[in-house]
């Protein structure tokens, strides 16, 4: 069984991880085999969007306890800077949108993962943990990076230090997530968003993002400093000609991410 599912669907990467009688806990093939699937979604250019999911009741678990205390099993220092680095590094550098549909529970470096992406949303039944301060460790996967610029200093540190459980619709209500979506309708919902972003500008959507990735280090004159080159860079594009002249020209444009 592979432990990475992996198809590209009209324009679409679905990664799906799939190690469900473990939650998708993560053990190191499983993290090199994921880092491998990103590469190829930067390097196809078929592939517009990525959808990233999980198999049966779990997003994902974060890391595989066993693998992580086992005597001839990776040291911490090594899955962390391995394993889970690399793979935040890759969503946040993706010059494609990534789209976390969380279909059960985000615990540890899974949420944190599913945080990374630049749309999340999540099963009406499904919940996010920071699960690390319930064995002594802190958390990673950016972690400490994202939710307190997601949520504020207070609300991250509360939810790092007593790793509360966050369903779905209470993660919408705090900003941490894009939308819930009712059980039911998730597939279909989740499915939809990956679809529409496919077919957008998707050359401008990389710039938004690294524009967004820039601006937390920034000033705002740095900011704006940045805005300009990016805005320059995509009005040289080919989706941006697209855009305007299918505009002009009363049709359906038909980007191409370039």
């Amino acid at each position: 069984m592979n432990s990475i599912d992996f198809e590209i669907i009209n324009g679409i990467a679905k990664i799906t991880l799939n190690n469900p009688t473990k939650y998708n806990a993560f053990y190191r093939e499983m993290a090199l085999e994921l880092q491998a699937k990103l590469d190829e979604c930067q390097e196809n250019d078929e592939i517009r969007a990525v959808y990233l999911s999980g198999t049966g009741k779990a997003f994902c678990a974060g890391q595989d306890l066993e693998e992580a205390i086992s005597s001839d099993g990776p040291t911490l220092t090594k899955i962390v800077s391995e394993h889970y680095n690399p793979i935040i590094l890759q969503i946040r550098n993706l010059r494609k949108p990534v789209v976390a549909a969380v279909n059960g529970v985000a615990a540890g470096a899974g949420a944190n993962i599913a945080l990374a992406c630049d749309i999340v949303v999540a099963k009406g039944s499904a919940s996010f943990i920071q699960a690390f301060s319930k064995i002594g460790l802190i958390p990673d996967s950016g972690g400490t990076y994202f939710l307190p610029r997601i949520l504020g200093f207070q609300k991250a540190s509360a939810l790092m230090m007593l790793g509360d459980k966050v369903m779905a619709q209470e993660a919408e209500g705090m900003g941490m997530i894009y939308k819930s979506i009712e059980d039911a309708a998730f597939e279909s919902e989740s499915w939809a968003i990956a679809e529409k972003l496919a077919k957008m500008p998707t050359y401008g959507l990389w710039l938004t993002k690294k524009a967004l990735n820039e601006s937390t280090g920034h000033s705002l004159i740095q900011q704006l400093a940045l805005e300009d080159q990016l805005q320059s860079t995509a009005g040289e594009s080919y989706d941006y000609k697209e855009g305007v002249n299918a505009f002009l020209e009363k049709r359906k444009p038909e980007f191409k991410g370039k």
